[in-house]
């Protein structure tokens, strides 16, 4: 195994700043539970609306409309849940009449596409929306499917294994004039890309803290006022019921913090990690023929390369590259046990047998310009080695049907 370690897979989860860390062990000695009345309780609550501010402040929003949750996926199973009762009667079955209908992408976070597929399994009509080659979603087409009959509308803003950022903006004008509700998973795009929830329409919208280099366990709903919201936990009355449990207050505190420190330093990081995404992308396509990026060109987060080498396998490949120290995904964490190709790049009309061969490259705060180069010294031969072993046919393809 080489002497560095190299990180490379910011995407599916970020270190703690030095900076939330301190905040959080100062936290520990906060020990009242923030539903208390009396001094340590009020002390306790006092730091969660803190908190609470400034991951309203990183979105553009004021701090009621948070409510925080365990994560991203609950966040996002909270939305659905809420679609479940909108659209269901008394007995629970779909209503016969009125808006039932889900749209959503079919390059959606799993806990995504499976909440829809959960809806669509209790009765729920539930379109799903295809993408072109760059993993944007067709505004027409959009159009087109909404109607009447249409409850909620899911779209990511960014995309977790490509980057592609979405219009949000112009999607949620379509989805709201015509009276429905509108979701965007933005767990990717904060943090990365400027993001204001009050500019971008929508009636939800989904952040997590690990992203951002806060803590795992943590992460919050936007809630657009007057938005309706049915609780996936009950229990007690917090976060004005639309969320039972014990607040996490170390969790919460992180999460803040880590909130601060994102929205004060986005446009260096955007800098920082734009300049490297280049230095990689560039260094790969020059040292490494035949090999294709996948995503939107221009419209994507600047932390985020995906690349498809034909002729090698995504897994031997990462596997290879973890063995030189350097750490990097084969597509989203949540799917790494699975062996099938990446629903995303398929949807992108990436073939089966190119999409097995992708990696993603997911920049961060910790990345510099020397890992960049010692990536892609050791990625060309690792490619090169594979491919001298494989017999598909696609390693001897023309380097102009990819590059």
């Amino acid at each position: 195994m080489g002497e560095k370690r190299i990180y490379l897979d910011y995407n599916a989860t970020t270190p703690l700043r030095p900076e939330v860390r301190e905040a959080m062990i100062h936290d520990f000695e906060v020990y009242g539970n923030a539903s208390s009345m009396h001094g340590s309780g009020r002390l306790a609550h006092n730091r969660v609306e803190e908190a609470r501010e400034a991951v309203a402040a990183l979105i553009g929003t004021a701090a009621e409309t948070i409510t925080f949750t365990s994560g991203g996926s609950e966040s996002n199973n909270t939305v659905f849940e809420t679609a479940r009762v909108l659209g269901s009667g008394p007995d629970g079955r779909v209503l016969e009449s009125g808006r039932t209908e889900i749209i959503t992408t079919t390059i959606e976070h799993p806990c995504v596409l499976n909440s829809a597929e959960y809806l669509k399994s209790l009765g729920f009509p539930v379109r799903f929306l295809g993408v072109d080659e760059y993993g944007r979603i067709n505004l027409d087409e959009l159009e087109s499917l909404l109607s009447d009959k249409t409850l909620l509308v899911s779209v990511m803003m960014a995309n977790n294994e490509i980057g592609t950022v979405q219009n949000i903006k112009k999607i949620a004008g379509l989805v709201k004039a015509r009276g429905a509700l509108m979701h965007s998973d933005g767990v990717q795009a904060t943090g990365k890309i400027p993001v204001n929830v009050e500019e971008l329409g929508v009636d939800y919208f989904t952040v997590s803290a690990h992203k951002i280099y806060g803590p795992k366990g943590i992460g919050g709903l936007y809630i657009r006022k007057k938005a309706p919201v049915f609780p996936l936990i009950h229990g007690g009355h917090q976060e004005d019921g639309r969320r039972a449990g014990t607040y996490n207050n170390t969790g919460i505190l992180g999460f803040g913090r880590a909130a601060e420190l994102a929205r004060r330093d986005l446009s260096a990081y955007m800098n920082h990690a734009g300049s490297l995404r280049d230095r990689l992308r560039e260094g790969l396509f020059k040292t490494i023929p035949n090999i294709k990026m996948n995503g939107h060109p221009e419209d994507t987060v600047p932390n985020t390369l995906n690349v498809s080498f034909p002729g090698a396998e995504g897994e031997s490949i990462l596997l290879s590259l973890d063995m030189e120290g350097i750490e990097v995904s084969t597509g989203s964490a949540c799917a790494s046990g699975s062996l099938e190709a990446s629903h995303v790049l398929l949807a992108i009309g990436v073939g089966p047998e190119l999409a097995h061969g992708s990696i993603r490259f997911s920049l961060g705060w910790g990345t510099t310009a020397e890992d960049i180069d010692y990536t892609v010294e050791r990625t060309g031969p690792i490619i090169a080695r594979l491919r001298a072993m494989s017999s598909v046919p696609s390693a001897r393809t023309e380097e102009r049907h990819y590059a």
